[in-house]
């Protein structure tokens, strides 16, 4: 294990070939390649689950349920008909809101991994949201935090270290300096160490280069793949490729490191074909199943 005052490692081909993906041969069945539930949306940004259910599956997840608004659920369960969808309880505004219905709680006991917060827009609801889920009968093992959600984490790091290493936080510079309640630019390897410690999960801080870091203190650094990444939308492919990652079985940090890796080269090849800007986010989950193959 890297010390914590040493430089990050580089998440390049011969990283990925030391942290191999997990493997499903012959005869594996969907249940056998884990099962996301992905909590969050809004009704002004209705459609923000779609890409981040796609990105799950295309990335190799074998069932993928969505939460969302009730008016917005319909809709998105049309828009991915692979996936379920739960209908849940909104407030005027256009947020989730109200007790968690019992199809949460089911859904919940079932998942293998669970991403709290895209396409969701208020702090307040989010933060409703992480405490309704908390006090659930059972979380997933695995627990992603992504875009708002991620404002709503810090009164609630006691809650959240009970994860120890299961938790993902995926933030931005914006996101990670509200967890620090500072400024994160001068220093950027430091704060991602520091919310990894205190949090007791693997941390994100998606710049034009995206550093990760363990509790431990272990960070790597992938260089990035693009301005054409700064887009709506992309972040939340991201957190899709990251869950199926964490539902198939691999480790935290190399689910991390790979969904990064596999978001940044989709990108790149967008961007090669298309021009350094312009691409959407709804293109680039196309171009995981390729990218898996080519890297195994």
């Amino acid at each position: 294990m890297a010390k914590a005052s040493s430089g990050p490692s580089a998440v390049d081909a011969a990283w990925l070939s030391d942290h191999p993906l997990p493997v499903h041969g012959e005869g594996t069945d969907k249940n056998n390649r884990g099962s996301v539930l992905i909590v969050g949306g809004s009704r002004k940004v209705a459609g923000g689950l779609r890409l981040t259910a796609e990105a799950a599956f295309r990335a190799g997840a074998g069932k993928v349920q969505l939460a969302t608004v009730e008016s917005a659920a319909l809709n998105l369960g049309m828009a991915v008909p692979e996936a379920g969808v739960i209908a849940l309880s909104e407030t005027d505004e256009g947020e989730i809101g109200g007790p968690i219905e019992n199809r949460l709680n089911e859904a919940l006991v079932k998942s293998d991994c669970m991403v709290l917060g895209p396409a969701m827009t208020d702090k307040e609801s989010a933060g409703a949201l992480i405490d309704a889920v908390l006090g659930a009968e059972k979380v997933p093992d695995r627990f992603i935090l992504d875009a708002t959600a991620i404002f709503a984490a810090r009164d609630r790091q006691k809650a959240l270290t009970k994860y120890s290493g299961a938790l993902i936080i995926t933030a931005n510079e914006d996101e990670l300096a509200a967890l620090l309640d500072r400024d994160v630019d001068a220093e950027p390897e430091r704060a991602v160490r520091e919310v990894a410690k205190r949090f007791s999960a693997i941390a994100m801080l998606k710049r034009s280069d995206t550093l990760i870091a363990s509790p431990a203190g272990e960070l790597l650094r992938y260089p990035g793949g693009g301005v054409g990444l700064a887009t709506g939308g992309s972040g939340d492919v991201l957190a899709g490729i990251l869950a199926a990652l964490l539902a198939r079985g691999a480790d935290p940090l190399g689910a991390a490191a790979w969904s990064v890796w596999l978001h940044g080269e989709a990108g790149r090849r967008l961007s090669e074909t298309l021009g350094p800007i312009g691409l959407l986010a709804r293109e680039l989950p196309a171009l995981i199943p390729g990218l898996m193959r080519g890297a195994s």
